[in-house]
C-alpha cells in the first residue's frame, strides 16, 4: 500500500462508499482503496435497537439499484446465508438495522479494497503532476504512509447535532441518541429518563424505554420543540421526490429557489413512521385501562435551551413553551437528544476552501455528477457524499439514491456509461420546460 498510485482514493466507509467500492470493483479496472478510521465496520451502533427497521424498502440495498445481478446484493447475502425462505415468509419489503448492518459487514468482508484502522490526515492537490496526495496514518501503531490518487471520494458522513450550549455538556448522563445502545443499561436504572427531539430516532428510543418501563420503573418524558408527534409523509406520490427525475429537476434550480423549497419538503424526511407512532399510543392505551399512573409526560412545542447540573447525578432542564411563551424547569438524571446530525467535513477538506467555489457561506458549488467545483477547473476530482442537501435536495442521504449517486461517479471517472443512468422513473413531471418538450 505505501508510496502506492490509485486512481481513486475513498475517506471514509459507509453504506455510501462501501456501495461504491463494491460498484467499483464489479464492472470496472480501476484501482481503488478507501480507508476508514474505525477498526471494522458499524452502522451506526448506537442506535441498532431490536425490532427498528430501515425506512427504505430492501432494493435499496448498495447495489442493486444499479446492477440487480450484483453479488452483493441483499438477495444474495439471503442466499449465501441460508435466510431467503426465511425473508420470504416474514413478507417484509423493509429490512431489520440489525440485519441490514450484518448485510454491510458481509460485503465488506468479500472486498479487497477497504481499509480500515487507517485515519486520511492530509489531501493536498501536486498541481504540477495533476494528482492528489494522500497522508494516512494506521490508528493503532500511528505510522504514516502516503500515496497518490487521480480522484478522491469524500464519505465521512455525519457527526452528531447538539444544540449549544448543550453541546459542551455532554457527558455519561447527557448522551446524543447515536451513543444510545452504549449507556442503555445504566440509563435504565435511573429513576428519571427525557428523550428530547421529533424523529425517528427519538421515537424510537422513547418506545425501547417505554416497554421497560414498568420493569425498571422510571419517569419517562418526551420532549419536542416541534408544533407535535407528526408521522413521516408516505404517499406514493409523494415519495417520488427520492427519485433520479426529481434530482435532476431540484439540481437545475437556482440556489434561492433551492433553499426555498427544502422546508417544504421536510414532512418527507422529518418525522416518525406510522407504525412506531401506532405501537407508542397501543402501549398507552393498554396501559391505561388500570388507571394507574403511566409517569409519562409527552409534550410537543417545547424547546429545551440548557441542561444544568444541580445534584451529583440529577439535573435542571432549562425549557420553554414557545407557543405560550412560558419558561419551566423539569429534572431528569438522564437526558438523551434525538437532535440529529450535520455534515462532518475533515479538516484536510476545509484547508483547501479557497479553492472551491461556494453558494453560501456554509454550503460549496456541488455538480451534477457530485464534482467540488473549483475557481480553476482540473481533470483531477474531489466527489462529495455528505453536505449535499442544498445542491440534490432532500433526497441527499436516501439509501436508494446514494446507488444512482455513485453511478453517477463511476461512470464520471471511467469517462463512459459503465452504470446507465436511467430517466423518466416516476409518472409524475417536475421540469415544466422538458414536458412541453
Amino acid at each position: 500500500m505505501k508510496d502506492s498510485h490509485y486512481d481513486v482514493i475513498g475517506v471514509g466507509v459507509g453504506p455510501f462508499n462501501l456501495g461504491l467500492a463494491a460498484l467499483l470493483e464489479e464492472r470496472t479496472d480501476k484501482k481503488a482503496v478507501f480507508f476508514d478510521k474505525s477498526e471494522v465496520f458499524q452502522w451506526h451502533p448506537g442506535m441498532l435497537l431490536e425490532q427498528s427497521d430501515l425506512q427504505v424498502p430492501f432494493l435499496a440495498d448498495l447495489v442493486t439499484l444499479a446492477n440487480p445481478t450484483s453479488q452483493y446484493s441483499f438477495l444474495n447475502y439471503l442466499h449465501v446465508h441460508n435466510r431467503m425462505f426465511q425473508f420470504y415468509f416474514f413478507k417484509r419489503f423493509d429490512v431489520p438495522r440489525l440485519e441490514y448492518n450484518d448485510y454491510c459487514k458481509w460485503v465488506v468482508s468479500e472486498l479487497g479494497n477497504l481499509q480500515f484502522g487507517h485515519l486520511v490526515t492530509d489531501v493536498v492537490y501536486d498541481e504540477g503532476n495533476k494528482i492528489y496526495q494522500v497522508e494516512v496514518q494506521a490508528v493503532q501503531s500511528k505510522e504514516t504512509f502516503k500515496c497518490t490518487a487521480e480522484h478522491i471520494v469524500v464519505g465521512t458522513g455525519s457527526a452528531p447535532l447538539i444544540p449549544s450550549p448543550i453541546d459542551e455538556k455532554l457527558n455519561d448522563d447527557i448522551i446524543h441518541t447515536s451513543r444510545y445502545r452504549h449507556y442503555e443499561q445504566d440509563f435504565k436504572e435511573a429513576r428519571s429518563i427525557t428523550v428530547v427531539g421529533s424523529g425517528q430516532s427519538a421515537a424510537e428510543v422513547f418506545y425501547d424505554l417505554l416497554q421497560t418501563q414498568a420493569d425498571n420503573h422510571y419517569q419517562l418524558t418526551w420532549f419536542t420543540r416541534s408544533a407535535g408527534f407528526f408521522q413521516l409523509e408516505s404517499g406514493k406520490l409523494g415519495q417520488e421526490v427520492f427519485s433520479p427525475d426529481y434530482v435532476d429537476y431540484f439540481q437545475k434550480l437556482p440556489y434561492d429557489k433551492r433553499k426555498d423549497a427544502l422546508p417544504m419538503l421536510g414532512g418527507l424526511r422529518n418525522g416518525v413512521e406510522a407504525e412506531t407512532l401506532h405501537a407508542i399510543y397501543d402501549l398507552l392505551y393498554h396501559r391505561s385501562i388500570n388507571r394507574e399512573d403511566p409517569a409519562v409526560t409527552i409534550q410537543a412545542m417545547t424547546a429545551v435551551n440548557d441542561v444544568v447540573k444541580v445534584e451529583p447525578r440529577l439535573y435542571e432542564l432549562k425549557c420553554e413553551q414557545w407557543q405560550q411563551e412560558e419558561e419551566f424547569t423539569h429534572e431528569s438524571e438522564k437526558v438523551i437528544f434525538a437532535t440529529g446530525y450535520k455534515p462532518y467535513m475533515p479538516k484536510w477538506l476545509l484547508n483547501m476552501q479557497d479553492d472551491f467555489k461556494w453558494e453560501s457561506e456554509k454550503e460549496f458549488v456541488v455538480t451534477r455528477d457530485y464534482r467540488l467545483a473549483f475557481h480553476n477547473e482540473r481533470n483531477n476530482h474531489i466527489f462529495i457524499l455528505t453536505n449535499l442537501e442544498h445542491s440534490h435536495g432532500a433526497s441527499a442521504t436516501n439509501l436508494a439514491l446514494s446507488v444512482r449517486r455513485n453511478q453517477t461517479i463511476i461512470n464520471s471517472i471511467v469517462g463512459d456509461e459503465i452504470y446507465p443512468l436511467h430517466s423518466n422513473t416516476v409518472f409524475q413531471q417536475f421540469d415544466r420546460k422538458e414536458n412541453r418538450s
